[in-house]
């Protein structure tokens, strides 16, 4: 069985940082799609080859915690978790915590699939729909 969750180490680079040396609250937005990505296509999904297709995931929604700061050249790692499955959107339930295992950020995003010929919501594909759930 593949795990229910990802995990995805990021370091934190200069880029990543404000003027006061610590991750601006939107990079962490940036780190969440990037493990989501990541699941994605150790699954076996690239998002190219959907988007061939003219099919993509969107953010509809985020809820996000910013708790305590991570700073420059500090490991951290992304947790994910798929916690609401649906014919057409997905929620994740994502974490960053320091390599110390403190809670940085926590966030609650939902994505819609999309058919971007058509602009509108569609029907998650079967081949995608069925890798989530074999970690859902």
């Amino acid at each position: 069985m593949t795990s229910p969750s990802f995990q995805l180490p990021i370091r934190v680079f200069y880029e990543d940082t404000d003027a006061g040396g610590i991750v601006y609250y939107a990079n962490y937005l940036k780190f969440f799609e990037r493990a989501r990505t990541e699941w994605l296509r150790a699954l076996g999904i690239a998002q190219s080859d959907f988007l061939e297709h003219s099919l993509g995931f969107v953010v509809r929604r985020v809820e996000m915690d910013n708790i305590a700061p991570a700073r420059l050249d500090d490991l951290i790692k992304v947790h994910s978790e798929i916690t609401r499955l649906k014919k057409a959107s997905v929620m994740f339930s994502q974490s960053i915590t320091h390599e110390n295992g403190k809670v940085l950020c926590r966030v609650e995003v939902t994505v819609a699939c999309v058919d971007f010929s058509k602009n509108k919501p569609c029907p998650i594909p079967a081949f995608i729909l069925g890798a989530l759930q074999s970690v859902s």
